[in-house]
């Protein structure tokens, strides 16, 4: 949140008709009165009114710390393309001329870095779903369910019906995860691709061959479609990596860890 967008907002204006006027009011009496020069006076009460209306305005967010290198693939690659495009639109911005022009794609640079932060957490929740992933273990739960379909032929029983489901269960919810992993990064990586046209397209506006008010519209819709993503996989997180249902009773016995039972 820059200073401007800090400064209009309601906190800022309920500060600043506040019982802070009254203070600085106070300070320039004060002032004046222990016998320092009125124009002198009138700037301390400036001062401490315009120092204490900061003070009150609401902060700016903190930026999450982006480290691509404490996600897997295809998260870190996707966060480091990311991260890349975003260097190459500030070096666009900072080789442009001072003036209008450059400001409004200061502004447009800065509306990116949000895209970024928005990429960053997106593959921040992938990652952690393939790490759910991993912690079902859907090679093992194969060779596990073989093995009990197998044991079920030879010598079926109620218990490694139950244990066949079960691990069945399981890996219906480790396909989920993959796919659901996979539509996430198709859709992150489309959306790198549209942030690679569009910090491209940011030569063009600084020499004035394109629109910048146009230009501007194109990285917004591209940040709604990335605050989208973000708050849909936000959304489904709980659900998703929430793991197989506790077993029941019924399979807990030794089928359900792929043991066998202890002959009678």
């Amino acid at each position: 949140m820059s200073l401007r967008d800090r400064f209009f907002t309601p906190a800022t204006a309920k500060a600043i008709l506040s019982w802070r006027l009254l203070a600085g009011a106070a300070v320039v009496a004060i002032v004046g009165l222990i016998g320092a020069p009125w124009a002198f006076a009138a700037m301390a009460g400036i001062a401490a009114y315009a120092g204490s209306v900061l003070v009150a305005m609401p902060n700016a967010p903190s930026v999450a710390r982006v480290d691509p290198f404490t996600l897997g693939e295809p998260w870190r690659q996707i966060t480091q393309g990311a991260q890349s495009a975003g260097r190459k639109l500030r070096a666009t911005v900072d080789g442009a001329a001072d003036g209008p022009l450059k400001q409004k794609l200061v502004d447009i640079a800065e509306q990116v870095e949000r895209g970024l932060t928005e990429v960053w957490q997106v593959a921040c929740r992938g990652n952690e779903i393939d790490g759910a992933i991993r912690h079902l273990d859907p090679t093992g739960l194969r060779s596990k369910l073989a093995s009990l379909e197998k044991r079920s032929e030879t010598s079926p029983s109620p218990e490694t019906t139950a244990a066949i489901e079960s691990v069945r269960r399981q890996l219906e919810t480790a396909h989920r995860l993959s796919a659901r992993s996979d539509d996430i990064a198709t859709k992150l990586r489309l959306n790198q691709t549209r942030l690679d046209e569009l910090v491209a397209r940011a030569a063009e506006v600084r020499v004035g061959a394109a629109a910048p008010d146009a230009y501007a519209l194109a990285v917004d819709d591209l940040i709604d479609q990335l605050e989208a993503l973000h708050l849909a996989v936000a959304e489904t997180h709980g659900a998703e990596t929430q793991g197989p249902a506790t077993r029941g009773p019924e399979t807990q016995g030794p089928e359900a860890n792929g043991l066998e039972s202890p002959s009678p």
